[in-house]
C-alpha cells in the first residue's frame, strides 16, 4: 500500500518534538489524533514505528520508525523546493503559512497583514495561532508554524533560527484616577505584575533597579486588558506597552512616561535553512513589515 505523505509528517513531527503530545501541541491536532495516524501507518508498513516499551515516559521510535521519520525530513525538502522552483518559474506563490503571535501583534500588524496577503495572493493561505513564548518557539523548531512574533527579539535565542526587527514598542506606565501624576507616589502602591520571562516583568524590574525601590506586585494577569481594568478600578498601577493601550483610556486613567521601563523589541522569527523560508512564508513577512513601517511611521 502507498504510504500518506500526511501520516509520514506525523511521525516526522513526533519525532522532532520528542513524542505524541508534543507533537499534538505542534500539528495543534489531539493526541488521540496523532496516535490514530501512526497506527495507520503502521498498518500500511505491517511494522512498529513507536517503541511503547517506556509506559508513563515519552513514546520513542523504533529504528523502522527513525528511517521512516528521516525519509519524511528527505520529502519536506523536496516539497519545499518544489514550491520554491515553482513560484520561480510562475511568478506565483502558493501554500500556507502559519504564524505564532500574541494578541497586540495579531490585532496591529499580524490580523491586517494577513488580510494584505489574502486579497493580494489569494493561492497564499494564512493561519494565525496566539502562542505563548516558549510553546511558539518550540513548535517553531519542530515544524509546527512557519513564523513566530516575539516581544523581547534581542534576547531570544536564536540559534539555527533568521529573524527580523519590526519595531520598539514603548512601555508606558498607567495610574488610577484618584492616584495624582506623580509617578514616585505610585511606587508605594500596589502594582500589577505579569510572571517572570515576560517583557513586563523586566520593564518592572527595569523601573525598580532605576528608582531603587521594591515594588509591591499585588497582582499578576497575562493579557494587558485585564491590567487596563485592574488600573480604572483603582486597585492598581501597571506597566503597559504603548501598542496595547486602547484608542479611549477608562475615565481618568493617567498615562505616565517613565525612561526607565524601556521598550518591546518586537520581531519575527523563522527557520533558517536552505529552503525556508519557503515563499510564500517569505511574501508573509514582507506583509508583516511593511505594515510594522506603516505603523511605526
Amino acid at each position: 500500500m502507498p504510504l500518506d505523505p500526511r501520516r509520514l509528517a506525523v511521525l516526522r513531527a513526533v519525532a522532532d518534538a520528542g513524542g505524541v503530545l508534543a507533537a499534538a501541541k505542534v500539528l495543534h491536532l489531539t493526541p488521540s489524533a496523532v496516535s490514530q495516524h501512526l497506527a495507520r501507518l503502521e498498518s500500511e508498513t505491517g511494522v512498529t514505528l513507536l517503541d511503547r516499551s517506556a509506559a508513563g515516559r515519552s513514546v520513542g521510535l523504533t529504528p523502522a520508525g527513525r528511517l521512516l521519520a528521516d525519509h519524511a525530513a528527505r520529502l519536506a525538502v523536496v516539497l519545499a523546493e518544489a514550491e520554491r522552483d515553482l513560484a520561480a518559474l510562475t511568478g506565483h506563490v502558493t501554500g500556507r503559512v502559519v504564524i505564532g503571535a500574541f494578541p497586540t501583534l495579531i490585532q496591529h500588524l499580524v490580523g491586517p497583514a494577513a488580510a494584505a496577503v489574502h486579497a493580494a495572493t489569494p493561492h497564499v493561505r494564512v493561519s494565525v495561532r496566539e502562542l505563548d513564548p516558549e510553546p511558539a518557539l518550540a513548535a517553531l523548531r519542530a515544524g509546527g508554524v512557519d513564523l513566530v512574533t516575539t516581544e523581547s527579539y534581542r534576547e531570544t535565542d536564536r540559534s539555527g533560527l533568521g529573524g527580523t526587527w519590526l519595531l520598539d514598542d514603548p512601555f508606558r506606565v498607567l495610574t488610577p484616577p484618584d492616584w495624582g501624576a506623580d509617578l514616585t507616589a505610585a511606587f508605594t502602591r500596589p502594582w500589577v505584575g505579569s510572571p517572570p520571562g515576560t517583557a513586563v516583568h523586566a520593564a518592572l524590574g527595569r523601573l525598580s533597579a532605576q528608582h531603587g525601590v521594591d515594588l509591591e506586585r499585588e497582582h499578576e494577569v497575562l493579557e494587558y486588558p485585564a491590567a487596563i481594568a485592574l488600573v480604572a478600578a483603582g486597585l492598581a498601577a501597571a506597566v503597559v506597552p504603548g501598542l496595547a493601550l486602547p484608542d479611549e483610556l477608562p475615565p481618568g486613567v493617567r498615562i505616565l512616561d517613565a525612561a526607565a521601563l524601556g521598550v518591546r523589541r518586537i520581531g519575527v522569527l523563522y527557520r533558517a535553512g536552505r529552503h525556508e523560508p519557503t515563499p510564500a512564508a517569505r511574501l508573509v513577512l514582507r506583509a508583516i513589515t511593511a505594515k510594522a513601517t506603516s505603523s511605526s511611521a
